[in-house]
């Protein structure tokens, strides 16, 4: 066998399609989203079983504000020892799917660790005060750090050996599932979750049909439709992840979401304050459209403390959407999207998938992220569910910046920018033009005492 035979077959491994077409042993007879929902279960479990039994789970800091702190508490022996061990069980876990799998163990651990490396500089940077105030996450730096090596360099095989964005991305929503919990929807009260279904169902529409109109491909307006709707960078990963979406794209919107975020974190307050929109009614809008409950936090904070509630209760009802909207995107996209990635749909005619079809078709790791959701939902106490959060958000946020940087090694920059004529980046512009001024409309009519009692938030 050549080189390169071969190193098609090691690369080939932990796929959605199995390892090899001569499959042998279980093992490697496993996909990558079982791998991904076996080892979010395993962390859970863990986590679940150490803290149940008053073990005190430590995290790597990575928050601070000046230089003394950054010497002092982010780079000192105590936490670098924790970034280290962090590593180390981050490294055991993937490494051992890897292996059972067929992968080259080697070279993916050497490549892991420095992958690992780049995450933890993307949260060092992320974690800034000053930093964080202009609403520049880990993210951004995860992906720019990846995109700036990617595009230097030409990445070795033991690079490419790690680079596995689709598993670490499946493998943390599987953990993102125990935070989707059913009794945000019941503190979210009866505004708050019809606005949800309305701003969420309306403008994923909307996006889908104006992407189509512009002639950008289905599986971008997707990822478009639902990072705009939903919130942001996590209903973009869940949307790419569910649908197998090619990475550039995710990479594409992950930067629009990101760079849209910083201006509408200061327009938006500041047009609560110009035009008087009352304080309750100002915080639910600022909810429906910032993507993450930091942002509106934040930007919530420029009105005032009712703003801040109203806001985070807002934002909570959407965040639940993301299982909902994974779970019929999936079945959706199995079953009207033919297993030949577009090579002969346009000359064939191709029959639409029976359920035994589409249950081949349909990502896994999405049932892990529901069976987890019902759990922390049903299952365990409140306090228990509350007393493990910290602990699985840290984790998966792990994991996400790792398929970040991944992400960003695989991207070409020349293709972010030229990728169909920026026709996707109009799309989410308009998009989310759409999303301000509907979300405002409901958040009157819900909020504002003209269906419903304003919610009392003080």
């Amino acid at each position: 066998m050549s080189t390169e035979n071969t190193a098609i077959d090691q690369s080939a491994a932990l796929t959605d399609s199995g390892i090899v077409p001569d499959k042998k042993t279980f093992f490697q007879s496993i996909t990558e989203d079982w791998w991904a929902v076996i080892l979010g279960f395993i962390i859970i479990g863990v986590v679940l079983y150490l803290t149940q039994n008053g073990t005190t789970i430590s995290l790597p800091a990575y928050k601070w504000s000046s230089q003394t702190d950054l010497f002092e508490k982010i780079l000192s022996p105590a936490n670098l020892l924790l970034i280290l061990e962090t590593g180390v069980i981050f490294l055991v876990l993937a490494g051992f799917a890897i292996f059972l799998s067929g992968g080259n163990v080697l070279r993916f651990s050497a490549g892991f660790l420095l992958i690992y490396l780049l995450a933890t500089v993307s949260f060092i940077i992320g974690g800034n005060k000053n930093v964080g105030y202009y609403g520049l996450e880990y993210v951004v730096f995860a992906l720019l750090i990846g995109i700036v090596l990617g595009n230097l360099i030409s990445l070795p095989a033991w690079l490419k050996e790690a680079v596995r964005s689709e598993f670490y991305i499946k493998t943390g929503l599987v953990i993102l599932g125990t935070t989707i919990l059913s009794a945000d929807l019941i503190k979210a009260g009866l505004p708050g979750v019809i606005q949800a279904v309305i701003v969420v169902s309306a403008v994923w529409f909307f996006s889908l049909w104006l992407s189509r109109k512009l002639k950008v491909d289905d599986e971008f307006g997707i990822i478009l439709a639902s990072a705009v709707s939903i919130c942001g960078v996590s209903a973009a990963i869940v949307a790419a992840g569910v649908i197998n979406g090619d990475k550039r794209k995710l990479s594409y919107v992950t930067t629009l979401v990101l760079i849209m975020a910083i201006p509408m974190m200061v327009i938006l307050p500041w047009a609560v304050k110009y035009f008087h929109i009352p304080e309750v009614i100002g915080g639910a809008w600022l909810g429906g459209t910032l993507d993450t409950t930091a942002t509106v936090t934040a930007a919530g904070d420029l009105v005032g403390p009712v703003a801040v509630k109203a806001g985070v209760i807002a934002k909570f009802s959407q965040n639940v959407f993301i299982g909902v909207a994974a779970f019929f995107i999936a079945i959706w996209w199995a079953y009207k999207k033919p297993k030949n990635n577009g090579v002969l749909a346009a000359s064939i005619k191709v029959e639409r998938p029976g359920l035994k079809v589409v249950w081949e078709r349909f990502p896994k790791f999405v049932l892990g992220f529901i069976v987890a959701s019902l759990v922390f939902s049903f299952l365990l106490s409140v306090e228990t569910a509350k007393s493990v959060a910290p602990t699985l958000n840290g984790l998966r946020t792990i994991w996400f910046a790792i398929a970040f940087i991944s992400i960003g090694m695989e991207a070409k920059f020349s293709s972010l920018i030229k990728l169909q004529g920026g026709k996707p980046a109009l799309t989410f512009v308009v998009a989310q033009i759409f999303n301000i001024f509907w979300t405002l409309l409901w958040a009157y009519i819900l909020f504002g005492g003209y269906l419903l009692p304003v919610p009392d938030f003080k």
